[in-house]
């Protein structure tokens, strides 16, 4: 490599950590000038998400769809769990969840759906409803059947938020491309999930199990997805959109069903009451499409 092209290299490296990093902090006169691009920098860093291939049906030698469990007690899905608390931190920073959130309440997403079949279309009145509860303390029941009103610091609203958010749901369809003789994956849904509110607090386990708030068309989310960034921790200057992030598979799930003749029951519908058993099964499904790519080469 000569010395040009290395100096080529090095400051197109430059360029790209500069557009990603936290605009304007090294420049700015006030804190409110941090994180306000010049218009110069609007223009030079007006990308969009990498475009999918066209992928004729003629070319899918086979497919499998599967749906994951991304469960963020696990290290390696941190960066879609935090931050859960924003009082003090940037505007530029936000969970998943506070960024799919926030689309679907502004209208940015229109479409969201009550299941992974995206076959009913949910609204925001009752999503929202589901989202939160209102409860009155035992002292406010006295006080309405000794007065015939509860005073407002009796009343307790109960709303969820990043913090109570457990896991995601991931649908995807893993495919083989004849055309390019290459095993890929789609991702088609996500869906946030986390305890019913109505038993959010309780301390029984089994009211703990997280259940799907609202599923999203993955490429409906794409675009703000792609604005969004989430927190690299080898470099902060470099931070990963959650569209890259998800796409690239940057965490770690579990299978928890596959399309199958049985309705695409779930692996807990046939095995039951054995969470090791589970996880074996999900691996077992995970080598089964993996096989099939390397069965193509096998002589």
């Amino acid at each position: 490599m000569n010395y040009k092209s290395f100096l080529l290299t090095v400051l197109s490296i430059s360029f790209v950590s500069a557009s990603f990093s936290q605009a304007n902090i090294l420049n700015a006169k006030s804190p409110d000038q941090i994180g306000v691009r010049t218009e110069a920098q609007k223009a030079v860093d007006n990308d969009k998400p990498l475009e999918y291939g066209y992928v004729d049906d003629r070319d899918i030698m086979f497919s499998k769809m599967t749906w994951e469990r991304v469960v963020l007690d696990e290290r390696v899905n941190f960066p879609l769990y935090y931050p859960v608390d924003t009082n003090n931190i940037g505007s530029d920073r936000r969970s998943l969840f506070d960024v799919l959130w926030k689309s679907v309440k502004d209208g940015d997403i229109e479409n969201i759906y009550d299941d992974s079949y995206f076959t009913t279309k949910r609204t925001l009145k009752d999503i929202k409803s589901a989202m939160s509860k209102i409860d009155t303390l035992d002292i406010g029941y006295e006080q309405y059947n000794a007065d015939g009103y509860v005073d407002p610091e009796y009343i307790v609203k109960r709303n969820i938020t990043s913090y109570d958010i457990s896991a995601y749901l991931i649908k995807g369809l893993w495919y083989f491309d004849k055309r390019q003789a290459e095993l890929k994956y789609r991702l088609l849904g996500i869906a946030p999930a986390a305890p019913d509110v109505n038993f959010i607090d309780s301390d029984d386990e089994a009211n703990k199990e997280p259940i799907p708030l609202f599923w999203v068309f993955f490429p409906d989310a794409r675009d703000i997805l792609h604005e969004a960034k989430s927190f690299n921790n080898e470099n902060s200057a470099v931070p990963f959109s959650y569209d890259h992030l998800l796409n690239s598979r940057r965490f770690n799930g579990y299978i928890y069903k596959e399309e199958n003749v049985y309705g695409d029951r779930k692996v807990t519908e046939y095995i039951s009451e054995n969470a090791l058993m589970q996880l074996l099964e999900s691996d077992r499904i995970k080598e089964k499409i993996r096989n099939f790519e390397l069965d193509m080469w096998a002589y």
